[in-house]
């Protein structure tokens, strides 16, 4: 079996988003110009200010354990959407359904990982982005060199991914849209002989694809890596999975993904994803993340 390394990796490396504050279940975040406060079960401990002093331009309220909830706005509310850039990429960020912003900021370490490895290659990379929700991943592996196919079952995702192409000037990039359930998707790549050099996958803990096909992870989890690998090349790069949600440990994704890819060697890195706090440091974890490397 593979050797499980593992390690936390922190996103540090933004200037347009920082996480001011968290605590009392709750974090105080800046995305560009809009400070927003949204609930964050794992911020356990006191926060740097009393909540109630927190000021923000948009405030999330939803009941406990619940993710759908509403956004209310104590003075003028923010632009239905506005801009923001990591590294050369530009993004819409708006406040959208369910507490999400239109990007997961935590995953910039993923982003710069695998585009690094592209770089790297000095070969033509083929990557997959599934469950690729706006698009971070694809144009920052896209303007690294790789060939990209991002597929998503949320039309408004795919939308909103396509803008960020359009802000980030990477029209001309090898990049393919694909509105479509993910494992349906990906069945079909593997009955077309089509293979990728590197995979990245955020599954999440349930879904829906566009006719109504149900995800739930504890039972398609293993499917789909079974199928992740009959995509991977005869050379492949990279592999990266994060899961979100879900009452799981590191390792067992982690040896699950192993198990799946056994044979075929690489360096596999597991662990947490967080996010660092302004003012006294505090780590704000966010997400599981594993991750195959094969490159040289």
């Amino acid at each position: 079996m593979t050797e499980l390394r593992t390690e936390l990796l922190v996103s540090d490396d933004w200037s347009d988003y920082a996480l001011l504050d968290s605590g009392d279940g709750r974090k105080l975040e800046r995305f560009g110009s809009v400070t927003v406060n949204r609930p964050d079960p794992q911020a356990l401990w006191a926060p740097q200010s009393p909540v109630e002093r927190w000021t923000a331009d948009a405030e999330f309220s939803a009941k406990e354990d619940e993710e759908k909830g509403r956004w209310q706005y104590p003075g003028a509310p923010p632009p239905d959407e506005w801009q923001l850039s990591w590294d050369s990429i530009r993004l819409k960020a708006r406040c959208a359904s369910f507490r999400h912003m239109g990007v997961f900021p935590e995953h910039s370490v993923h982003w710069r990982w695998v585009a690094e490895r592209v770089e790297r290659a000095r070969r033509p990379v083929r990557l997959l982005n599934v469950f690729g929700y706006t698009g971070m991943m694809t144009l920052a592996a896209a303007a690294a060199g790789a060939d990209v196919v991002h597929c998503d079952a949320s039309p408004k995702a795919i939308a909103h991914a396509r803008e960020n192409q359009e802000l980030s000037g990477l029209d001309d990039k090898p990049i393919r849209w694909i509105c479509d359930d993910a494992m349906k998707f990906m069945e079909r790549e593997v009955r077309r002989g089509r293979t990728y050099d590197a995979i990245v996958f955020d599954p999440p803990k349930y879904g829906r694809g566009p006719k109504n096909e149900v995800w739930k992870f504890e039972e398609d989890f293993g499917r789909l890596l079974s199928v992740v690998r009959e995509l991977l090349s005869p050379e492949p790069l990279c592999v990266v999975a994060t899961v979100y949600a879900v009452r799981l440990s590191y390792v067992s994704v982690a040896q699950a993904l192993a198990g799946a890819m056994d044979g075929l060697g690489g360096r596999m890195t597991c662990g947490e994803m967080a996010i660092r706090e302004q003012g006294r440091g505090n780590l704000l974890p966010t997400g599981l993340f594993s991750r195959i490397d094969w490159s040289a």
